[in-house]
């Protein structure tokens, strides 16, 4: 469908159909997620005139281009075109599969599954899973731009894929936690990490999942080495995960002992709102306190 649209409905920074596209003082459009990441990054220039932006630039809803893109994606939904999702999925664990053609698959599969939670049980109920995991690990062996491509997109499945209650419970069980685990340590760009850690957050919303991640080695401390080390998305996402986590009461020392609370501190000093949301919860053990 995307083919078929417009090429001002995409957004400059990720030629992605926009969601939510939002106007720059600089009169340019993009969508609000793309555009709010290039902030947080700390650039202050626009992306596409390169012009001087203000300290805290504001983002005005463009609701006519919203609306226009909202009339066209009323076409039908794209898997009812493929009858077959099951080739897309194949197309992931094909070693004659090109870096390209698993790119294509995985975009097509996150843009269906972004909106339509019938459509994401299909494919869990069709193995996608585990085909997403394995490209997760074949491309974890390179930082090339085509495997760093590669894994954003299959993080980004990852993620459609823990939006629905029934299934994170399963991604747990096939293995996902040691592979997200793996990213949010090395991963090669501060977008894979800020994915990372973002499905961390999504698996945590289940009671279980909270104590299973935390009991995994390496997981919280990775969190808190990203608030470390981290810079802009991935350290709120990162703040975020945490949070989700320590709300188990269990994870609270474990964050402690990873050296979380000066670290969150710092953080405050300097601006991650979050961070205090954490420090609160940590307050609640007494060695957090």
């Amino acid at each position: 469908m995307a083919t078929n649209l417009p090429e001002h409905f995409k957004c400059p920074i990720s030629l992605e159909i926009m969601s939510d596209p939002v106007i720059l003082s600089s009169g340019h459009t993009f969508d609000r997620l793309s555009i709010q990441r290039w902030l947080d990054e700390g650039h202050r220039t626009c992306p596409i005139t390169k012009l001087p932006l203000p300290d805290s630039p504001i983002l005005i809803p463009n609701h006519a281009l919203r609306s226009l893109i909202s009339s066209y994606t009323l076409l039908p939904p794209l898997h009812q075109i493929i009858s077959q999702p099951e080739t897309l999925i194949s197309t992931l664990i094909l070693n004659s599969s090109s870096s390209d053609s698993k790119i294509d698959s995985l975009r097509q599969l996150a843009r269906l599954s972004k909106r339509d939670a019938s459509f994401r049980r299909r494919l869990v109920d069709s193995g996608a899973v585990s085909a997403v995991l394995f490209c997760l690990d074949s491309s974890s062996s390179s930082s090339s731009s085509g495997n760093v491509k590669l894994q954003e997109k299959a993080l980004s499945l990852l993620l459609n894929l823990s939006l629905d209650d029934d299934s994170k419970i399963g991604l747990v069980a096939e293995g996902a936690i040691d592979r997200v685990v793996n990213f949010l340590v090395g991963a090669a760009t501060s977008d894979c990490r800020a994915l990372a850690a973002t499905i961390i957050t999504s698996l945590a919303v289940v009671e279980v999942n909270k104590a299973t991640i935390g009991a995994f080695p390496g997981a919280i401390e990775a969190l808190v080495m990203i608030l470390r080390d981290g810079k802009g998305r991935e350290k709120k996402e990162a703040a975020t995960a945490l949070y989700a986590l320590c709300c188990f009461r269990d994870n609270r020392k474990r964050a402690v002992d990873c050296g979380a609370v000066p670290i969150l501190l710092r953080n405050v000093e300097s601006g991650l709102e979050r961070g205090v949301e954490v420090i609160g919860v940590l307050a609640k053990c007494k060695e957090g306190r």
